[in-house]
C-alpha cells in the first residue's frame, strides 16, 4: 500500500483484492458513521449491516491500512496479561465479562469467516506458546492453571510434545490453546468489509475524518471532499488514529512489530516445523513469533522497525535466530519484510470511551487485534443499535488519559530493540 513493499509485505501480496471502493464525495446522511476500516471498524459495520442500519465508514487510507493489514495473524484468546489479571484491574465484573468473551472471540472469528465465505487461509489448530527456560516455564504453566480454572480447552505441553509441534529443541515446553488459529489477517479484514457492503454498508476509503460538528442533535463528520452525517459515530482508528482520534493514539505507547517471509519451504522442511500449522510466540520480553501461511512460507516476527540502520539489525539478527531454532532451514531466501505498530495501553488492556453523545471508542488491543478488534466492533454495533447500554460491555467507561513519557518509551522500545537484536548471539 503507498507503493510501500514494507508496509503490508506478504498479506498484500497474497490477499484477494480488497472490494471496490471510492473516495467519499457529496453530503451523505447515515445511522451511524464509523471511522476506520480495521478489525473493529468493519466488524461493527458488518453486524450494523444485518440488522438493516445504515452504516457509512470512512478510511483515511485503505481497508485494513493500519495494525489489522500488519497483524501477525494469531487468532488468540485473551489479552497478554495472565486471565486472574483482568478482574484484579477492572473488577470483578468486568473482568469476568471481559474474560468470557475474549475466551469466545476465535469462535467469533471463525463463525463469520464461515459464514460470509471470507477466504483468508484459516486454520483452527490453535495457537502455542512457548516457553523459553525455566522462567518460562513457570509462566505458562501458571497462565494454563488460570485459564484451565475457566474451563478453557487449553493444555500444557512438554518434552518430546513440544519438539514434535513446534520442530525445536530450544523450547522447555509449549501452552497449546485449541481454541484459537491462523489466518491471512488483510484477507480477513477485507472479507469483513466486502460482507458488510454486500450486506448494505458503505466504505469509503482515502476520505480522512477532519472534523465532527453537531448539526441539529445529529453529528457532521466532513472529509476533503463530503461529509457524513449520523446520529452516532464509532471510533475506531485506534493507534493509527489522526485528526478527530488523536487522543486515542496519544493515550497508546507504539511498539514496532517486524515481519520476514521465506520463500515456500520444501515439502520435507515444511513437515518438519509447525506440522499442524499451529501459530507461535514465545515467553522472552523481546518476543518472537513464527506461523507458516498456505503456501508453506515461514513467517517470522519480533519486536523493531524495518527503517534506517535498525532494518539491516533485525534481518540478521532474524536470519540467526531462524537457523538457531530450525537448523534444517539451511540458506531459506526472505521473500518479504514489513512492519507496523502495536498499541500499548499502560496496564495492558483496551479502553472504552465516551468521548460525546453518541461518540464512543473502543482501543488499545496490545498486539490482540483479531479476536478482540472483531467482537469489540460487535460491542460497539449492539451499543449503536440500543441492544445494550453503555454498562452492559466488557470494559469499564475511561477517560482519554495521555501516555506519560509516549515519545520516550517509543524511541527506547525502538532503539532498545536493536541493540538486542545486534548483541544477540551469533552463530
Amino acid at each position: 500500500m503507498n507503493d510501500d513493499p514494507r508496509s503490508h509485505g506478504l498479506w498484500e501480496s497474497s490477499a484477494p483484492a480488497a472490494p471496490a471502493t471510492r473516495e467519499l464525495e457529496g453530503d451523505l446522511q447515515a445511522d451511524v458513521v464509523i471511522l476506520g476500516a480495521g478489525f473493529t471498524g468493519c466488524s461493527a459495520a458488518l453486524h450494523l449491516a444485518q440488522r438493516g442500519v445504515r452504516a457509512i465508514v470512512l478510511e483515511k487510507n485503505d481497508i485494513g491500512f493500519g495494525g489489522s493489514g500488519r497483524n501477525v495473524g494469531l487468532v488468540n484468546a485473551g489479552m497478554w496479561v495472565m486471565p486472574d489479571e483482568l478482574p484484579r484491574v477492572l473488577g470483578a465484573e468486568y473482568g469476568e465479562r471481559l474474560l468470557t468473551q475474549l475466551g469466545e472471540a476465535p469462535s467469533v472469528v471463525f463463525d463469520l469467516i464461515e459464514r460470509f465465505a471470507i477466504d483468508c487461509e484459516v486454520t483452527r489448530t490453535g495457537t502455542l506458546h512457548c516457553a523459553v527456560g525455566r522462567r518460562g516455564l513457570e509462566e505458562i504453566k501458571e497462565r494454563a492453571r488460570q485459564w484451565q480454572a475457566r474451563g478453557a480447552d487449553v493444555v500444557l505441553l512438554v518434552g518430546k510434545e513440544v519438539e514434535r509441534l513446534v520442530g525445536t529443541q530450544r523450547y522447555e515446553g509449549a501452552l497449546l490453546d485449541r481454541r484459537a488459529g491462523t489466518i491471512q489477517p488483510l484477507a480477513y479484514v477485507r472479507g469483513l468489509a466486502k460482507a458488510a457492503i454486500e450486506l448494505g454498508a458503505s466504505v469509503f476509503i482515502r476520505s480522512a475524518a477532519l472534523r465532527r460538528e453537531d448539526v441539529s442533535g445529529r453529528w457532521k463528520i466532513s472529509t476533503a471532499r463530503g461529509s457524513v452525517t449520523a446520529g452516532c459515530v464509532l471510533l475506531a482508528t485506534d493507534v493509527y488514529s489522526t485528526d478527530i482520534g488523536a487522543a486515542i493514539k496519544n493515550e497508546q505507547v507504539r511498539l514496532p512489530y517486524f515481519q520476514l517471509a521465506t520463500a515456500p519451504l520444501s515439502e520435507r522442511v515444511r513437515q518438519s516445523i509447525l506440522p499442524e500449522r499451529q501459530g507461535a510466540w514465545d515467553t522472552k520480553q523481546i518476543l518472537s513469533s513464527f506461523r507458516l501461511d498456505r503456501s508453506g512460507r515461514l513467517i517470522f516476527g519480533s519486536v523493531g522497525a524495518l527503517r534506517g540502520g535498525g532494518a539491516q539489525i533485525h534481518r540478521d539478527w532474524s536470519r540467526r535466530e531462524l537457523i538457531r531454532l530450525f537448523p534444517q532451514l539451511g540458506d531459506v531466501a526472505i521473500d518479504h519484510e514489513w512492519f507496523g505498530m502495536i498499541g500499548m495501553t499502560a496496564d495492558a488492556l483496551p479502553r472504552l470511551h465516551i468521548h460525546d453523545r453518541q461518540v464512543f471508542s473502543i482501543s488499545g488491543y496490545n498486539g490482540r487485534g483479531i479476536g478482540p478488534g472483531t467482537v469489540m466492533g460487535r460491542n460497539l454495533a449492539r451499543l449503536a443499535l440500543g441492544d445494550v447500554s453503555i454498562h452492559d460491555l466488557p470494559l469499564p467507561v475511561t477517560d482519554v488519559s495521555p501516555a506519560s513519557l509516549r515519545t520516550v518509551k517509543e524511541a527506547f522500545y525502538e532503539v532498545g530493540a536493536q541493540l538486542a537484536h545486534f548483541t544477540g548471539a551469533r552463530i
